[in-house]
This record gives structure tokens, C-alpha cells and sequence, in this order.
């Protein structure tokens, strides 16, 4: 009897060890918030459900996002079977602008030291879609977003009146005053001592138990990380050059056809982005007004004038393009600077040699033949002839008969017979 208590015992204490160390899942955000992201953390989440996993953990670091995209990951934190449990790290990672929102609408929000927190406000979040805001949509949209946070705060029970303050003022804490403030629930040096504060806290009436837990990341399919890269400014201004490039190469140089099919891929991705980044309208307006120039200049050179005029509207409009996106989203100067430079070399000696070569002279067929001077083989008249021409011997008419070895110009080509005239002289 002893002996089955020993190994009743042993075994019990074996199955609360196992469900004490059970894996829990991790993901890593570092970036812009977009549609990839919001995907990512979805499947995760239905990944730890599956598992049975005690959390989910996020691992933040984000200048911020689209608010679209912010709404659909707070909508999945609130439908989540498994508590969410987002851990803004490393040190001297923020969680800025859509980061405020997702951290504050976790189950347990935690940083990491010498982390920050806020700067809410949403103009900074992409909610501008493709046009400037007035100051009424501006306000309307601050009020939104406003109330938006303040019911997440509220519903996590954490600082509603900071959380305010982070959208109207663009207000950015520590994690230290973070926690002072009542604004996240800890802070955590890493991913281990993270488990450890996380072990008993309760969460929708159940204790986490992730002492010792093994952690396994969850990560980004092939799909996710291709979206993930396409949702930024850099990538859009490149295919908005390969489109440009492509298509106006294409027609400059007809026949060449990979140049079309390249462009036209790159812009119906460059169309598909732009319906989601927040793009500014008036800067490609002045993007197409600077191709415009360039290709007027071509046909009709005005001695650089429009070629200067169009490097000029091409480098605004580039500076214009996400001037009202937030940090997230800006196009770094030396991007927009290299892309001028190299659109104009582009129209400048690629486009404008191919335009100038199509208004070139034929320099081959049969109208080169036309003027040019060469002697009877024999005796040409009205009936007939022969003449020897660019390797070639050919049947020749003439309306003036002409002698074997005079000079005849050739004036038209029918067929495959000359027509030709003596040549005084």
C-alpha cells in the first residue's frame, strides 16, 4: 500500500509539474503597424488557443501604424479564449502612436526598462487616408480616438485620464512612470523574469501559471513577412519607379515588352498600397506633373528648362507624398534625394535616346535605297533592266531608256522592281 501511495503521489506531483511548465507562445512586432500585422497577431492567437497555451506574449517595439489595422488587433485582443500579454521590448524600444493603443488593450501590459510609452495622437496613426484633414476632421478624429482609448483604458482598468492626455497631447511616458501611473501592469527586464511576475496574476478569473514555462515563438508565414515588407514608404516609392521606368520605357522603345510587364505589375501593387498607406495626393499630383515635364522636354527640347522644372516637381512631390504620415510612415531625405537624381538621369539619357532614335532617318530597307546612284547593267527602258544595289541585283524600269553603264538615280521602289531615272552627268 505504501508503495502505490509513493507512486500515486510521484505521479501527481508529475502531472502539476507538467501543466505548471506548459509552453507559452511568443511573438516578436517590430515595426509599422499594418494589415500584415494585424494578420500575424490573429493566427497567433488562434495558435495559442489551439495549444492551450496559459498566454500569448507580444514583444512590441513600433513607431506606430495604420488605425484601421490598430482597431482589428484590439478587436482580436477583446475576442482572445487566451489571455494576451504585451511585453514592450528591448530596452530603448517604444511603443508610440497605434503601439499606445495595443498595449493599453492587453489583458497584461508590461515594459521593459528604459522603454517609452505614448504619442497617441491620430494623425499619427495613418487615419489621414490620401488627403490633408481640415482642422473640424482633425478634431473629429481626435475626439474618436479619444474616446476609443479611454474605453480601452477603462475596460483594462488602467489610467483613462492619461490615456486621453497621450492622444490630445501626443503625451510619451517611460516605463517607469508608466507604472507609476498605473498605465501598464509591470516591468519586466526580459522574457524570463516576465514569467516569473506573470506566475499567479489572475486574468479573466483564471491564475496564469508560467513559472518555468518553455517559450515558443510563433513565427511570420512567407505571406506575412512579404506584406509586412511592401507596407512601407521606401517600397512604395520604388515601385513607384519601376512603374514609371517600366511603362514609359515601354513606350519609347516599343517592342522591347519586359519593361511593360514590369511596370504594370508595379503599379497595380503601387494602386493596391496607396488604398491602404496614407498617401498625400497633391504630392502625386506633382510626381505625375514632373513625368510630364520630362517628356515634353524630349520631343521638344527647351534647352533643360522643363527637364530643371521637372526635377524640381518631382523632389516636392516626393517630399510631399507622406509629409502628413506619422512617424511610421515618413520617407527618409535620402531616399527622395537618390530617387531624383536617378529619375532624372533615367529620363534624361534612357528615355530621351530612345525617343530621339525613332525620329532618326530609316537607315534600313528598301526606302534606303531611294537617291541613291548606281550603273545599268544593262539596257533599261520601259520594259525592263537590271541593277546591282546593296548586294543585291534588282529588276530596274526607266521611262527614259537608259544605255548599259550609265548612272541611274533611283526614285521609287514598287515591289520588287526599281524605278530609276538617268542621272545627268
Amino acid at each position: 500500500m505504501k508503495l502505490w501511495a509513493h507512486i500515486l503521489t510521484a505521479g501527481a506531483l508529475l502531472t502539476a509539474t507538467d501543466l505548471r511548465a506548459a509552453n507559452v507562445s511568443l511573438i516578436e512586432i517590430k515595426g509599422a503597424i499594418g494589415p500584415a500585422t494585424a494578420s500575424y497577431i490573429s493566427r497567433a492567437i488562434g495558435i495559442a488557443e489551439k495549444r492551450g497555451d496559459p498566454c500569448l506574449i507580444i514583444q512590441l517595439d513600433t513607431p506606430g501604424g495604420l488605425l484601421d489595422s490598430t482597431k482589428e488587433i484590439v478587436q482580436a485582443f477583446y475576442a482572445s479564449r487566451v489571455p494576451t500579454v504585451v511585453y514592450v521590448a528591448p530596452s530603448g524600444a517604444y511603443a508610440a502612436s497605434a503601439g499606445t493603443f495595443i498595449t493599453m488593450a492587453a489583458d497584461v501590459a508590461a515594459m521593459a526598462p528604459n522603454t517609452s510609452i505614448g504619442a497617441a495622437h491620430p494623425v499619427q496613426m495613418g487615419a489621414s487616408g490620401t488627403e490633408k484633414l481640415d482642422d473640424v476632421m482633425k478634431q473629429k478624429l481626435e475626439n474618436f480616438a479619444s474616446s476609443e482609448i479611454q474605453a480601452i483604458a477603462e475596460k483594462r482598468g488602467r489610467n483613462a485620464e492619461w490615456a486621453q492626455t497621450s492622444v490630445r497631447e501626443s503625451a510619451s511616458i517611460t516605463a517607469e512612470q508608466a507604472l507609476d501611473l498605473n498605465v501598464i501592469d509591470l516591468i519586466a527586464k526580459d522574457v524570463p523574469d516576465l514569467l516569473k511576475q506573470l506566475e499567479g496574476r489572475e486574468v479573466g478569473g483564471k491564475k496564469l501559471e508560467t513559472s518555468g514555462a518553455e517559450v515558443l515563438e510563433i513565427p511570420m508565414v512567407a505571406s506575412e513577412k512579404l506584406f509586412q515588407l511592401l507596407w512601407r514608404p521606401e517600397v512604395m516609392m520604388i515601385l513607384m519607379l519601376a512603374a514609371m521606368y517600366g511603362l514609359i520605357g515601354e513606350l519609347s522603345n516599343p517592342g522591347a515588352v519586359l519593361p511593360g510587364v514590369v511596370g504594370a505589375i508595379a503599379l497595380v501593387l503601387v494602386l493596391y498600397m496607396s488604398a491602404i498607406l496614407p498617401v498625400n495626393l497633391a504630392g502625386l499630383a506633382l510626381i505625375g506633373l514632373a513625368m510630364v515635364l520630362f517628356i515634353i522636354d524630349i520631343f521638344a527640347p527647351t534647352h533643360g528648362v522643363l527637364t530643371g522644372g521637372g526635377i524640381v516637381s518631382f523632389f516636392l512631390g516626393a517630399l510631399m507624398l507622406f509629409n502628413h504620415a506619422g512617424p511610421a510612415f515618413q520617407l527618409s531625405l535620402s531616399y527622395i534625394i537618390w530617387a531624383t537624381l536617378l529619375t532624372a538621369a533615367f529620363f534624361i539619357f534612357v528615355v530621351g535616346a530612345g525617343l530621339r532614335a525613332q525620329r532618326l532617318p530609316v537607315q534600313a530597307g528598301s526606302e534606303t535605297m531611294l537617291g541613291q546612284v548606281v550603273p545599268a547593267l544593262e539596257r533599261i527602258d520601259a520594259s525592263g533592266g537590271k541593277v546591282f544595289i546593296e548586294g543585291e541585283l534588282w529588276n530596274a524600269v526607266s521611262d527614259v531608256a537608259v544605255e548599259k553603264n550609265q548612272l541611274v538615280e533611283i526614285v521609287a521602289v514598287e515591289g520588287l522592281t526599281l524605278k530609276v531615272k538617268p542621272k545627268p552627268g
